[in-house]
């Protein structure tokens, strides 16, 4: 049993889904959200997962994120040969990529050289101390919600070194940058919303952001091949996989809880946790902000 429920953690927090197939149409939506116009927020790719642009949010003083900077994304498994000379042409240079060794090697992204960016990624262990006991089939809706709340405060301490070592990309102006894990929901989700709130992007903004993974996210890229009793999919109940699947105000909610408390607030959590001095702050709003 042990097995099967290190199995199942480690699938949940990877961000395997286990819903019905997202038809194209909706998967290929724009964002709803004005300050999207005239672009589209998803990055149009052939095999892209959840691989959207940060651009077009409006920050506190009035200025806005460049398009074309900065890109969020799920795993890069399925990026077609087309995907990566369109992405080649939007100069990306460097990936961080969240996710660990054993991600990485089930679902490598080879980028064809020349013009391959640098690809950042630590090797690591998930933290999944945080997930109910027993069996995963027994597991509810709200012992999933319970865990995933729980996971986000960890996340933010898990990959502080990760978070502030895009951040010194950032700031040594190295971009277009990219930033991934699987699903692009979690890991990544954390570090989208620590990277707007550091371009001064309103908290409500940040959580739209992250909310649309719930429209963008294709389950068909998680879920394709066939399913067994020995599958870690089929031995987790539909109710917690659910949840587990979806982007949850909850979720995103208990990282900012964390961040807002920090002596300082945001401003303080950013200072003391990811390095960022308001010189810092200035400059990233300097390089990645515009006037519209």
């Amino acid at each position: 049993m042990g097995s099967v429920i290190d199995r199942a953690r480690t699938l949940l927090l990877a961000g395997v889904l286990l819903l019905p197939a997202i038809p194209p149409a909706a998967a290929q939506a724009p964002a709803p959200l004005s300050s999207a116009a005239p672009h589209d927020r998803l990055v149009p790719l052939q095999g892209g997962r959840n691989f959207r642009d940060l651009g077009g949010y409006k920050a506190g003083d009035g200025r806005t994120v460049k398009w074309g900077v900065l890109y969020r994304s799920g795993s890069m498994h399925g990026l077609t040969e087309a995907d990566y000379r369109s992405l080649e042409a939007r100069g990306i240079v460097v990936v961080c990529d969240f996710r660990d060794r054993h991600e990485r090697a089930a679902e490598p992204a080879v980028w064809p050289e020349p013009g391959a960016p640098r690809v950042l990624s630590d090797d690591y262990d998930l933290d999944s101390h945080f997930f109910p006991p027993g069996d995963p089939m027994s597991w509810t809706a709200a012992q999933a919600r319970a865990a995933m709340v729980a996971s986000y405060p960890r996340l933010l301490a898990q990959f502080k070194g990760q978070y502030r070592r895009m951040f010194a990309e950032l700031l040594a102006s190295h971009a277009p940058l990219a930033f991934n894990c699987s699903a692009g929901k979690d890991r990544t989700g954390i570090a989208a919303a620590l990277l707007l709130t550091a371009l001064g992007v309103p908290r409500a903004t940040v959580i739209e952001d992250y909310l649309l993974t719930n429209r963008y996210l294709d389950a068909r890229a998680l879920t394709s091949g066939p399913r067994s009793p020995a599958s870690p999919l089929s031995e987790m109940s539909p109710e917690a996989a659910k949840v587990l699947a979806s982007a949850d105000r909850s979720f995103i909610d208990a990282a900012f809880a964390v961040i807002v408390a920090h002596a300082g607030g945001a401003k303080g959590y950013l200072h003391d946790e990811m390095g960022l001095s308001s010189a810092d702050l200035s400059k990233l709003r300097a390089l990645y902000l515009e006037r519209t």
